[in-house]
């Protein structure tokens, strides 16, 4: 069997998350145009990988590809805010429940102390947005994992990137950091009662103020 190269491919994924954070930190923001030749002069690439690259965004809803006009990064519409977050709330509520009912103690204790870091990157001595917002993530995916169901984490893995699109702005408004975490209390402590229509009942309610503080 002949020998395969994996370098190509590696280098496009790596292309990939370098535009994917860029999307994310909005040195690319909504709606700007990709100029493929200029980041592949930067990146020191020709434009194969770079075209492959954007494909894998396109595929995530990060870029839009336009005939004869090239990649802009997606604009994402209040009613396609409106879509991701009546997906994730439907699947993200679904994984708290079984979460309940499969999660041992230590996995209890551990997510219980994913959240003490959550509470602490709100506080107003060591607290951050940024740090919040990447806890934030880490908990979420954390109970996904304890859900199991591999598929379920992989669909709300991709709707939380075009999430991210808007989701650092809704933190800045006046009082969401402070409604997120109090929503993120009630969602621990059913969880750690072992409630499942509490834990469901929390998650559906956390994403519908997420998305009134996003629209």
């Amino acid at each position: 069997m002949a020998s395969v190269s994996l370098t190509p491919r590696a280098l496009y994924e790596e292309v990939a998350e370098l535009l994917r954070q860029r999307i994310f930190n909005r040195e690319l923001p909504p709606g700007s145009w990709i100029d493929e030749l200029r980041i592949a002069e930067e990146f020191g690439i020709s434009r194969t990988p770079l075209r492959e690259a954007l494909k894998v965004l396109a595929a995530e809803g990060l870029v839009t590809m336009k005939v004869r006009r090239g990649a802009y990064v997606t604009e994402v519409s209040e009613q396609d805010l409106r879509e991701v977050y009546d997906l994730l709330a439907l699947l993200e509520s679904d994984a708290a429940g079984e979460v309940c009912s499969r999660a041992t103690d230590d996995e209890l204790r551990a997510l219980t102390q994913l959240h003490a870091e959550l509470e602490q990157a709100a506080g107003p001595v060591h607290g951050s947005r940024e740090r919040f917002f990447e806890i934030n993530e880490a908990f979420h995916l954390r109970l996904l994992d304890l859900a199991g169901n591999r598929w379920r984490k992989q669909i709300v893995t991709d709707l939380r990137k075009v999430m991210k699109l808007n989701r650092h702005s809704s933190l800045f408004k006046t009082g969401r950091m402070a409604e997120s975490l109090a929503e993120h209390r009630a969602i621990m402590h059913a969880l750690s009662e072992r409630a499942p229509q509490r834990a469901v009942a929390a998650v559906k309610k956390h994403f519908a103020n997420g998305l009134a503080a996003a629209t």
